[in-house]
This record gives C-alpha cells, structure tokens and sequence, in this order.
C-alpha cells in the first residue's frame, strides 16, 4: 500500500523521470508533486491535462466505447508526459501524471513502473 508521498517518490525514482503529479482530474489540481523538471510547471501540467483525460472520456463515450483509459502518452521533443489514471475504487477521478527525460528514459519500463505504483497506490 503506498501513499501519496511514496507514490511521488516511487515515480522520481523511475529512470529519466523528472517530475511527477497526483492529480484530481475533474479538478486539475494537484494532490501532490514531486521533482522540478525544466520548462514544465506541474500544477499548470496538471490543470491542461486534466482537460486532455476529460475530453478522451468524452470521445470514448460519444463512440459508444465501453473500456477505460490505461494509460495517455504525449510524446514531445525532448520529453514524454505520461496519464496514468488510478483504477481503485477509493482513487477514482485521479490520475498520476510523469514527465521523463526521452534521452534518458526507457519508454516501455517506465509505463511498467507507473503500472505498478498506480495499482499499488491507496488513498
């Protein structure tokens, strides 16, 4: 069972990862952060992609898609920004949100990681 700090604390300890969130997605705001990564502010991160995870949510239900997220990736230049929501029930409406370094992280382990923090987190 991990709780909000160690679930920031597992995420910074993913390879390439420079910042994290635990995010309230109807909200945006931010439960908790971890890390300070360059050009990115987390709570103004959280805020947009809150957005971003509403729409999808939208779309799927517009399509008439019964399934839920597992996880979004927005891949950038230099970084890749994560969503992962939480699947408990007692975390329903939030999502993890991590930023990694793209030279330095591994794409696949670092989903891996976040898989396993986000099913081990508990509020």
């Amino acid at each position: 069972m991990t709780d909000y700090a160690q679930a920031m604390a597992d995420c910074l300890g993913i390879e390439g990862a420079l910042g994290a969130a635990l995010v309230d997605q109807s909200s945006g705001m931010t439960l908790a952060t971890g890390g300070d990564p360059p050009a990115v502010d987390l709570h103004v991160a959280a805020a947009g992609n809150s957005a971003v995870v509403q729409a999808k949510l939208r779309t799927m239900e517009a399509l008439g898609l019964d399934d839920e997220i597992e996880d979004i990736l927005i891949t950038l230049g230099r970084q890749y920004h994560i969503i992962r929501p939480v699947s408990s029930r007692e975390g329903q409406g939030l999502f993890l949100y991590l930023v990694l370094d793209r030279a330095r992280a591994n794409l696949a382990l670092a989903r891996f990681r976040l898989t396993k923090i986000e099913q081990d987190f508990r509020i």
